[in-house]
């Protein structure tokens, strides 16, 4: 049934039901875009600013706040939901908040923190059970595929040539 052939007394009707069966499934389609192109932070924004404008919108309807409360579980199950989805991009970790109190930020005087670091944990960053970091046995001769072929093919000569040989110095009795 298209809309040119539904009766003028259930258009409205009509209306109602179709918001109200593809609102949730586009919300979610658009939360879903968002968090993949944007983050978590956007997306909390994003939640925050709906769930202002569900409230703060003025609704002439016999249950305006069962309404609300319904539009903004909703928001709240999406987004949920959204955080969930493996696509939904991780923000940028803030570094500011991970540096330790007292590093340095200027190059010199962090290599100076490094180098203090590392001769205070000498100990335990060189165990006397490492000596060297050579590899034993030293490198082996890599070769090439020509390379081999060539020293079975000489291989194989040499073995038939020994058969070859043990045949005709038979010993005559």
């Amino acid at each position: 049934m298209s809309l040119q052939t539904l009766h003028p007394e259930r258009v409205d009707e009509t209306r109602v039901q179709a918001y109200s069966t593809f609102a949730p499934a586009l919300i979610n389609a658009l939360s879903q875009r968002l968090a993949r192109c944007q983050g978590l932070k956007e997306l909390g924004e994003m939640e925050t600013s709906l769930i202002r404008l569900v409230e703060e919108t003025d609704i002439a309807a016999p249950h305006a706040d069962a309404m609300r409360e319904f539009a903004i579980e909703l928001i709240v199950s999406t987004m949920r939901n959204v955080r969930s989805h493996p696509d939904t991009k991780s923000d940028l970790e803030e570094i500011d908040d991970r540096r330790t109190q007292g590093r340095s930020e200027i190059p010199e005087t962090l290599e100076e923190q490094l180098q203090s670091g590392l001769e205070d944990s000498f100990p335990a960053s060189d165990p006397p059970a490492v000596v060297s970091t050579a590899i034993t046995g030293g490198s082996k001769h890599i070769v090439g595929t020509d390379e081999v072929l060539r020293r079975k093919k000489q291989a194989r000569g040499r073995s038939s040539g020994r058969r070859a040989g043990a045949a005709t110095t038979g010993v005559l009795r």
